[in-house]
């Protein structure tokens, strides 16, 4: 099944006293480009979740957001320095009596002051904290590719549509290159017959005419290759795994039969047909550049 580049995820969970949420979003790109916003003091979970996408992904420019938020009371512990808020409060009496003035050094005061109490944040778990952000990243990764699914079914029925204009097409050609080969034979046998009047005409020189005529204009090979590719190309659709640059390479390859039927066309019809069908394979080729 094809898949399109383009994809978006997002998965949300409490886990461990985190709030944790993880989006993945992707666009067209020729290779595997990775780029991510993530919370400074996690960053060590950076090649984790490349590596964790670059198994399920294979083409294209993905961007990862992770946030997450402590919940409270998983922030970590208040502490007093008891020895710092001693000292503070000798100060603060000796201050009192010096200067005769009142010594208000109560708990509120003491709190107040410079690193008498601090926070000291939990102790992580890094092995917890990987395990916690792989289960969600997991989840938006698997809703991802949902959506790339989704995305690459639409885009293999609209390239199977077009395939099928294109051989309808080809059938065509094969049978104007014929009645042009017959009309030219025609015109060829008329028009001599004018200029050599009541003379005998040399069939086997109009037949040799006519047959250097055919192999110039014959467009049965380049039809047969057409006919192949397009074979391939529906055979590549249903594969399972990227396809993308199979693809790519068979619509240069259709594109190229295509220019030389062109190039050997003296009828207005052909021409037209020739038109039609590169105008096809160009919507093809923007197709094909969305597949992974």
């Amino acid at each position: 099944m094809a898949l399109s580049m383009t994809g978006y995820g997002r998965s949300e969970a409490v886990l461990h006293g985190r709030n944790i949420t993880v989006e993945i979003k992707s666009v067209n790109s020729r290779y595997f480009e990775y780029t991510s916003r993530i919370p400074r003091g996690a960053a060590f979970l950076d090649d984790k979740i490349k590596q964790l996408l670059a198994e399920k992904i294979s083409r294209g420019k993905v961007e990862v957001s992770l946030q997450m938020t402590v919940l409270e009371g998983q922030t970590g512990q208040l502490e007093v320095d008891w020895d710092l808020a001693d000292r503070y409060a000798q100060v603060m009496q000796k201050m009192g009596a010096q200067l005769g003035v009142k010594d208000d050094a109560t708990a509120s005061v003491l709190c107040r002051m410079p690193e008498v109490i601090r926070l000291v944040p939990a102790k992580l778990d890094e092995e917890q904290l990987w395990q916690d952000v792989q289960s969600v990243c997991s989840s938006a990764l698997e809703r991802f590719i949902q959506m790339r699914e989704r995305e690459g079914e639409k885009l293999t029925r609209d390239i199977l549509s077009r395939l099928d204009v294109i051989e309808t097409t080809v059938g065509k050609l094969e049978q104007n290159g014929a009645q042009q080969v017959e009309a030219y034979t025609q015109r060829l046998y008329t028009k001599l017959t004018v200029l050599l009047e009541d003379k005998q005409l040399d069939d086997a020189r109009i037949l040799t005419e006519a047959a250097i005529f055919a192999d110039k204009t014959a467009v049965d090979e380049e039809t047969v290759r057409l006919r192949s590719h397009l074979g391939q190309y529906r055979e590549i659709l249903a594969a399972e795994g990227p396809v993308g640059r199979k693809l790519d390479f068979l619509t240069q390859e259709l594109n190229r039969e295509v220019n030389t039927i062109g190039s050997k066309c003296n009828d207005l019809s052909m021409t037209r047909m020739v038109v039609d069908t590169k105008a096809e394979i160009e919507k093809i080729r923007e197709q094909v550049q969305n597949i992974e």
